[in-house]
């Protein structure tokens, strides 16, 4: 059963808003949790050692990947290279295929 292009286009943008909810929804989170920590962190004053930067800084990194895949944001791999590798793959598998038989 073949799907239509235009199917296939809805599909893939469906899965776009989904990526960006859940950004969207992890960067809430991230907003709220990391300033309850700073709250609670420089709530003693300011000379206290600033232990919630950790979290920030761990949970940041993950959220710029998150980011970098919910907007499309990939510097190494673009789509045209995504597309050379799967006909690269796909035409491997087929002289291997053929060499077998």
């Amino acid at each position: 059963m073949e799907i239509s292009t235009k199917e296939k286009r809805y599909f893939e943008a469906k899965k776009r808003v989904k990526d960006l909810r859940d950004f969207y929804a992890h960067l809430t989170i991230y907003i709220i949790i990391n300033g309850f920590l700073a709250f609670l962190n420089f709530r003693n004053g300011f000379d206290t050692y600033p232990w919630m930067l950790w979290s920030l800084a761990g949970w940041g990194i993950g959220l710029l990947f998150n980011a970098a895949h919910a907007f499309r944001i990939n510097p190494g791999f673009s789509k045209d290279w995504e597309e050379r590798k799967i006909k690269q793959f796909m035409e491997e598998e087929q002289t291997q295929q053929q060499r077998w038989e």
